[in-house]
């Protein structure tokens, strides 16, 4: 691009690029000045840790390899504060199972569960598809899961139908449990299946982890933050 100016004395015409215009324009300081203003926070944002057994989230993964010719569940509850699990194999994935799969999990986690997070799968709650065929809306019927719940004084937290990443913990365990446990562990049946899975979630229990400073979910489920000094 290219700008003509005529020249102030006689008719001659000269062409200057327009670089050659904003230099002169820069010298001559006929430019506006703008100060660029800079945004301060006071405050920064930090988020309160939780301590052991605050958010535990549960979900259930399909054991993905055939068995008998028979589909088998692996049901996962994870604290969100220690990252210490507890992993069990079930034969179906309904109320009876997650109503079990609590239980169990409170007699051995060595902390008060205060909350747990779920899907909204049938066998966790009729939240949204039960309470709308209830007879009375204002009273409907709770699932066995929330019932068990409240007699345990815990709070049942669901994510957002379709949000999948709001259980994030669980989820990323799962991918952790598929890559290194299924796709490279051969078992041959029910039984091998679960001593190898109680195995690994074992070792997971007591691997360091970078989130953790460096400790293990074992170490801060036992309240052993300070056990290296």
């Amino acid at each position: 691009m290219r700008f003509e100016v005529t020249a102030a004395i006689g008719q001659g015409k000269i062409t200057l690029h327009k670089n050659t215009i904003r230099k002169i324009i820069k010298t001559e300081s006929l430019t506006r000045k703008y100060r660029a203003r800079k945004l301060t926070y006071e405050q920064k944002y930090i988020k309160a840790p939780l301590t052991p057994g605050e958010l535990v989230e549960i979900d259930v993964k399909y054991v993905p390899k055939l068995l008998q010719n028979r589909h088998y569940y692996q049901f996962t509850a994870i604290d969100c504060s220690s990252r210490w699990r507890h992993l069990k194999i079930y034969e179906d994935c309904s109320n009876l199972s997650a109503i079990s799969f609590l239980k169990k999990l409170t007699t051995i986690a060595q902390f008060r569960i205060r909350a747990v997070k779920t899907n909204n799968g049938s066998y966790f709650t009729n939240r949204y598809a039960g309470y709308q065929q209830s007879s009375n809306p204002f009273n409907p019927k709770l699932h066995e899961f929330d019932l068990l719940c409240q007699k345990m004084n815990i709070i049942h937290y669901l994510i957002d139908p379709g949000k999948p990443a709001q259980n994030g913990k669980v989820e990323r365990s799962h991918r952790s449990d598929q890559k290194t446990f299924y796709d490279r562990i051969e078992f041959k049946n029910l039984e091998e299946l679960k001593y190898k899975l109680e195995l690994w979630n074992m070792c997971y229990n007591d691997l360091e982890h970078c989130g953790l400073n460096g400790l293990t979910p074992n170490e801060i489920r036992l309240g052993m933050q300070n056990v290296r000094g």
